[in-house]
């Protein structure tokens, strides 16, 4: 069974204060991850994470930070009970800890590249005023249309799992589209998102510019589990592609809805999400709802997943 498991990694909106806190408590390998990113970082993620406060951890350049870290916490605890995935991929940011997960990357790199990507992305939000909004029971197809009537920057920027889509742009744009998908039949839910920046759009070209440098000062390795990748929805084998990808990733769509399809078509039926909250497990539900799926951020459902997978089960 342990073969046939994806670990799936969060992206930011899945922070909250006292994450990560009982497995660094509970488990030295968790606690060695936070002792790892404090040093790297020259500040006090650990605390940040576990006692807030929640203003300073909702910051874009904190919480990709706090949420990469408390993933890889999880997922050094989850080794050390043989529970290991033949698949990889994260949500946006959590596509970094995917990448520590497959060995792409170590961490101390993934913390260097995160801590400049979120700088970048926080700092293209404040230049180029933007914003995100979720719109649930849509056709794509009819999104689409209405992104493109738009005057100004709009586009969808996740397509996270049937009938539940993310736009991104210019605040004007956004919530001109805004309205109109609340006029169309079938439309349940259209919100604007907390977000500091219109993230997967091409507001954050400057973003993606400054990052290059970074993407090309990583030493990269080939993958040795399978990784799917936001850009494309497909996995990918070669250390420069996945470079290229991330690069690209800043800009353009997550297809979180193909990668999971990806994922399902070899065969993997099982899934766990590895960090804070349970935003994947939601999507993977409605997706690929024959599928199982659990989460790891706390003693007890790292316990759940260990009893079921863990050496070898």
């Amino acid at each position: 069974m342990a073969n046939m498991l994806a670990f799936i990694f969060p992206g930011q909106g899945s922070q909250q204060v006292g994450m990560g806190a009982e497995l660094a408590q509970n488990y030295p390998a968790a606690d060695t991850v936070f002792q790892e990113a404090d040093a790297a970082l020259g500040r006090e993620l650990r605390r940040l994470c576990f006692e807030g406060p929640e203003a300073d951890l909702k910051q874009t350049e904190n919480t990709q930070l706090a949420i990469l870290t408390c993933s890889v916490a999880a997922l050094q605890v989850l080794k050390e009970y043989g529970v290991v995935p033949r698949a990889v991929a994260g949500h946006s940011l959590g596509e970094y800890s995917a990448l520590v997960a497959a060995g792409v990357i170590d961490f101390a790199d993934a913390l260097h590249l995160v801590h400049a990507r979120a700088s970048f992305m926080a700092d293209a939000g404040k230049v180029q005023q933007g914003t995100m909004a979720a719109i649930l029971g849509m056709e794509t197809e009819r999104l689409q249309e209405l992104c493109e009537t738009a005057e100004g920057i709009v586009n969808i920027a996740n397509y996270n799992c049937p009938g539940q889509l993310v736009i991104s742009g210019e605040v004007e744009a956004v919530n001109h589209v805004l309205q109109l998908a609340k006029a169309e039949i079938g439309a349940r839910r259209c919100r604007l998102l907390p977000v500091s920046g219109a993230f997967h759009s091409p507001l954050m070209a400057s973003a993606q510019q400054k990052f290059a440098s970074s993407l090309e000062s990583v030493a990269m390795q080939p993958p040795q589990v399978d990784i799917a990748m936001n850009v494309t929805g497909e996995f990918a084998t070669d250390a420069d592609n996945i470079r290229h990808l991330l690069f690209q990733q800043i800009t353009q769509p997550v297809q979180w809805e193909k990668t999971l399809r990806t994922i399902e078509k070899t065969g993997i039926t099982h899934f766990v999400e590895v960090g804070p909250g349970k935003v994947l497990s939601g999507l993977v539900k409605r997706t690929l709802p024959k599928s199982r799926v659990l989460n790891v951020e706390d003693v007890e459902t790292l316990s759940l997943v260990t009893d079921e997978y863990g050496n070898g089960g």
